[in-house]
């Protein structure tokens, strides 16, 4: 697994329940999409931001999943301890780019590169405020503004 202390990349445990599997014991696939959601999720809320509260705050946006494409590698199975690590890779105007990565110890599982829209409350593309694309900015290796 990455280097933890890299304050940039974000590290959510996750422990595989019986709801995760198929009946053989292996996580089903859709479920690797959970276990991401929840790592952004963390990411954001670790950072003082609260989805909720961003659309109902004065900002009045939200991110929604325009792409995700993800790549499995290797199973995992009930009861195994995982990490998922989010990276924020790239932003723009009105969306950014997580890199994010599901392990178990040394192993990399599965990858995923997921692509988000920040849009208002009726679903139109709006920029992200700025106040978020700063705290972005010092989330990412790649982003210098």
């Amino acid at each position: 697994m990455p280097e933890a202390r890299d304050a940039r990349l974000h590290s959510y445990p996750v422990r595989v329940q019986w709801e995760d599997t198929d009946a053989a014991g292996i996580v089903y696939y859709a479920n690797y999409l959970r276990f991401i959601e929840r790592g952004r999720s963390d990411l954001l809320l670790g950072h003082g931001i609260d989805q909720r509260g961003l659309i109902d705050s004065d900002t009045g946006v939200a991110f929604a999943v325009r792409t995700c494409n993800v790549e499995y590698l290797k199973p995992a199975r009930l009861h195994e301890e995982l990490t998922v690590t989010t990276a924020i890779t790239e932003l723009r105007g009105a969306s950014l780019t997580a890199r994010q990565d599901v392990w178990r110890g040394g192993d990399l599982l599965v990858r995923a590169e997921v692509k988000l829209a920040c849009i208002d409350a009726k679903g139109r593309a709006r920029r992200v405020p700025p106040s978020i694309a700063a705290l972005f900015a010092t989330l990412s290796p790649n982003l210098s503004h």
